[in-house]
């Protein structure tokens, strides 16, 4: 009878898992942080995961390198790169979640790092929160993980290594009776009394920026540890001592001549491939620019950023710099985060194999011991830059950039057009100031 009444409790409790479905613990992919994601295929299904970043020669080639690579192991999975602006990225991003249509969203898109804490903070159900994904985020420089985590949770695959350089034609330097040493660990002052002699002796300028660009402004603010926005995310510009000096510093960069202002990217570009001016100064993905100009192979040298004059100045910024993230819409969300796990956060290949051609840094820390970063670059006169830029990034300040950084960016760099032509900094500052605390409600 016993047998007998097992039996039954056995046939019945089959029949349940079949029309139910069985299943050793509980797996509530929905729930955030999950390995799994609800809707996902199966790893035997063929997966496609569209992905956003723009530029072709850095992101774009990296991206479909990663996708080469995880293909290899995973033969069912495709890696779709499409092409858009950030700009772009930024607009459609946006219009999806206000309008509800986030579905039109990619698998993984690729974000600026200093637009990191806007988008999650603002549209926190927008992104998968990777920090139970298994993506081992202590094998990241800690500056860079720390940019894509709100609220203890971690967003954002960390990418390239934004890490400031000044990049000089060493050639021309030699001609003002200079060398590359003569311009590492040096003050903006000492830079620009130095770059008037090279503008007197060769007709060079230095560098040149786009007119009303905040970028370079933002790089000096950085070096020294000190933001635009204070530790409460409100506008920090009329009695921020730092921001005044980097304003007066680049005004006399203009005024001097060591700095040529032109007029978009593309003649910025210009400026440096066909030796308008003898240096760059921004990212070092900037790399990926200056190498373009493959006649002055050898003649290029990097080191790192003049400093400002107060405290807490360093030789050491950042500018630009992106990570990938996980669209929560995705319907392969376990996929993507694998893939990001796999390649950008696990693959010492991937960054040896995109290191050559695109000069993209990682800030995946073991393959900064690959011996790639080690290899002498013909391009910059034999000197291993790659370990050179490493070390710049061990040694970034890290700041919070706040929710309403582009909008006190843009606010900077208007002012600075005012300045640049003529109008008190007071003044200007003061116009931004307002202009900034109205877009933020205050």
């Amino acid at each position: 009878m016993k047998r007998k009444l097992l039996s039954v409790i056995l046939m019945i409790a089959m029949v349940t898992c079949l029309f139910t479905g069985c299943s050793k613990g509980s797996d509530d992919s929905s729930k955030t942080g999950s390995n799994k994601a609800e809707g996902s295929k199966t790893s035997d299904d063929p997966v496609t995961l569209t992905v956003w970043c723009w530029d072709p020669q850095f992101n774009c080639y990296a991206m479909n390198t990663a996708g080469d690579i995880y293909t290899k192991a995973h033969p069912n999975v495709k890696v779709e790169v499409i092409e858009t602006a950030w700009d772009d990225i930024q607009t459609k991003l946006t219009t999806a979640v206000t309008s509800g249509q986030t579905n039109t969203l990619p698998d993984i898109i690729l974000m600026q790092d200093s637009a990191l804490a806007k988008n999650i903070i603002n549209y926190p159900d927008a992104f998968v929160d990777l920090t139970n994904s298994g993506i081992k985020f202590d094998q990241f420089a800690a500056f860079k993980t720390a940019l894509g985590t709100v609220d203890g949770k971690k967003y954002s695959v960390p990418f390239d290594n934004g890490a400031a350089i000044t990049c000089l034609r060493t050639d021309i330097l030699q001609q003002a009776g200079y060398t590359l040493d003569d311009f590492t660990n040096i003050t903006w002052k000492e830079f620009i009394e130095k770059g008037k002699v090279v503008l007197e002796k060769t007709g060079k300028p230095l560098l040149s920026n786009q007119a009303g660009s905040p970028d370079l402004l933002m790089l000096m603010m950085q070096s020294a540890g000190a933001w635009v926005l204070d530790e409460n995310g409100k506008a920090n510009f009329k009695d921020n001592a730092v921001l005044k000096e980097v304003i007066d510093t680049y005004v006399e960069l203009v005024k001097s001549g060591v700095l040529v202002e032109v007029n978009d990217w593309d003649q910025y570009v210009s400026s440096i491939n066909s030796t308008t001016v003898a240096g760059a100064m921004n990212g070092c993905w900037i790399v990926a620019t200056v190498t373009s100009a493959a006649d002055q192979s050898g003649l290029w040298g990097v080191t790192n950023v003049p400093k400002l004059s107060n405290a807490g100045a360093t030789n050491y910024s950042s500018q630009g710099g992106s990570s990938w993230l996980v669209c929560a819409n995705s319907k392969n969300k376990d996929v993507a985060a694998d893939f990001l796990g796999e390649t950008f956060g696990g693959s010492v290949e991937l960054y040896e194999t995109i290191l050559p051609s695109s000069g993209a840094l990682a800030t995946y820390l073991p393959a900064g011991e690959s011996a790639a970063y080690a290899n002498p670059q013909d391009f910059f006169g034999g000197d291993t830059i790659y370990l050179k830029i490493t070390e710049y990034a061990s040694k970034v300040p890290q700041v919070s950039y706040g929710v309403y950084n582009y909008e006190a960016r843009d606010a900077i760099g208007a002012a600075i057009t005012k300045i640049v032509a003529g109008t008190d900094y007071d003044t200007a500052i003061g116009e931004a100031q307002k202009e900034l605390e109205f877009q933020m409600g205050q």
